[in-house]
């Protein structure tokens, strides 16, 4: 058995990977599945349909590698966060739609939990902020919202999860309804300092405990599956939510160590040890990860819309035929003639945290081009990142030595450069990017023996390219300055 095959499932596709011991893709396969509008600034998947694809891929990628079950030692699983599901524990069958991450119906909730003075209650047990974007309040519209879902999951027959939760219970045919710590403290609902599921916190939200799965740690045996060709039962043995699992697959193992995800959104961890430092400037505490019931704990910044802007130049202005071509068109121009792009389309995430929030380009004249609206929504990236680090140093006191970058947009050189001229800091791509799947691949490993510990892992971390920073101070700061004033006058759009 020399082979582990970690299942990234994300926001808009499903992928499976299969890994090797020195830590190198074997083979890859993905699916991208349906994103559901139902209406502004909701959004849905099919839960049935997350798994199929998910399923799908996995059989694709070990068949491709000229493996069977057999051949793979252990599973691993890195997941979107925050969606929720809840289905019936009988018949295995969703009650509604997955609520996603981006989805903003919750909004008035969080504003009538906020005025009720519950904010800080949230933010010092669970680390989080009030948010539409995090898991609990999507299942208390469940349960508000979906006929007679209230009284069943008050009888116990219905199940409430995450990605994860959901895939896990697919996988074991019903057997396992379970989370990881990671996973868990993306809820609402969950006290990270004490590990546990809080019954505070669950009545503020009028969540039945009945409803929730077992919390457990991110590197462990869950249980097995035999959904691989070949019919072996292979253990299940690693979780977590995607963004702790890129900073696992970084190798971010020391405190002060920070990498950032460019994907659909962007996501920056910095590691802070085995302490959870609270934040003062509207960034999130979270679990990191969990070995033998000790957690490590992470700072988080959250930028909802940073890939997606490039989704939607494709798919909603037409003026690129693949999202690959956004660095040809940006490179058109020499710089983004004082265009400057607010990809607010679900809200801002940190450090702003404005549900009401909405797209905005200024800065449009008669000579704007479209080289110019995709250098703005590149450039958009790395301005939410760089308000992200001035953020995290202002918390923790340490100043950024290097960023490690992961994600399917640091294949961008143009972004890539943009971000380290910004920060004025080397920014550091890995050999390998797929640093999710890597991550989760790394935890399930690590379960099971293929590897010896995190040593090991941190040995195997090489970078590909560094983009050291060129840019004078002085551009940078009336750059930063005039993205400041975009955003200032995108806020609060939206009518609560």
């Amino acid at each position: 058995m020399q082979y582990v095959l970690a299942l990234d499932q994300g926001t808009t596709s499903s992928r499976a990977i299969v890994f090797d011991h020195a830590g190198q893709i074997q083979s890859v396969a993905q699916k991208e599945f349906r994103q559901i509008f139902p209406r502004p600034g909701w959004v849905e998947h099919d839960p049935d349909e997350i798994w199929s694809t998910q399923l799908g891929v996995a059989v694709e990628a070990v068949t491709q590698a000229g493996l069977t079950g057999r051949d793979i030692a252990a599973i691993g699983l890195a997941n979107q966060r925050e969606t929720t599901v809840v289905w019936d524990r009988r018949t295995g069958q969703p009650v509604y739609h997955a609520i996603v991450w981006q989805d903003r119906r919750t909004a008035g909730l969080c504003d009538e939990l906020r005025a009720a003075g519950h904010e800080a209650l949230f933010q010092r047990k669970t680390g989080l902020l009030l948010d539409a974007y995090l898991a609990g309040t999507k299942l208390r519209w469940i349960l508000d919202n979906v006929p007679d879902a209230r009284r069943r999951a008050e009888a116990g027959e219905l199940a409430f999860g995450t990605i994860d939760s959901w895939l896990l219970w697919k996988l074991s045919d019903g057997a396992l309804h379970v989370t990881d710590a990671t996973n868990a403290s993306r809820t609402l609902l969950f006290d990270i300092a004490q590990q546990a599921w809080d019954d505070e916190l669950l009545a503020c939200l009028r969540v039945p405990r009945a409803m929730l799965p077992e919390v457990r740690d991110s590197s462990t045996v869950y249980g097995h599956t035999t959904c691989l060709p070949g019919g072996r039962r292979i253990p299940v043995a690693g979780v977590a939510g995607d963004q702790h699992a890129a900073l696992f697959g970084q190798a971010c193992l020391r405190r002060g160590m920070v990498k950032n995800t460019y994907g659909t959104g962007c996501f920056m961890l910095m590691n802070t040890g085995d302490t959870p430092v609270p934040s003062h400037n509207r960034l999130l505490t979270t679990t990191a990860w969990r070995f033998a019931g000790r957690p490590s704990y992470a700072l988080e910044g959250s930028i909802f819309i940073a890939g997606a802007v490039v989704q939607w130049l494709r798919d909603g202005l037409g003026i690129l035929r693949s999202a690959s071509e956004v660095e040809s068109l940006a490179a058109s121009v020499p710089d983004n003639g004082g265009v400057y792009l607010v990809p607010a389309f679900v809200g801002l995430g940190a450090p702003h945290w404005d549900p009401y929030a909405r797209g905005a380009i200024h800065g449009i004249t008669r000579g704007t081009t479209a080289g110019h609206l995709a250098r703005a929504a590149l450039e958009s990236i790395a301005y939410q990142v760089s308000d992200l680090v001035s953020a995290m140093q202002a918390d923790c006191g340490l100043a950024l030595g290097e960023l490690r970058v992961d994600g399917g947009a640091t294949a961008n050189d143009t972004l890539m450069q943009f971000q380290a001229d910004l920060l004025g800091v080397p920014v550091l791509r890995p050999a390998v990017t797929e640093t999710t799947a890597l991550g989760a691949a790394y935890l399930a490993g690590l379960a099971v023996g293929y590897w010896g510990g995190l040593d090991e892992i941190a040995a195997q971390w090489q970078v590909e390219r560094v983009f050291e920073p060129a840019m004078g101070r002085d551009r940078v700061a009336g750059l930063r300055g005039n993205w400041a004033r975009a955003v200032e006058r995108s806020r609060g759009w939206a009518e609560p």
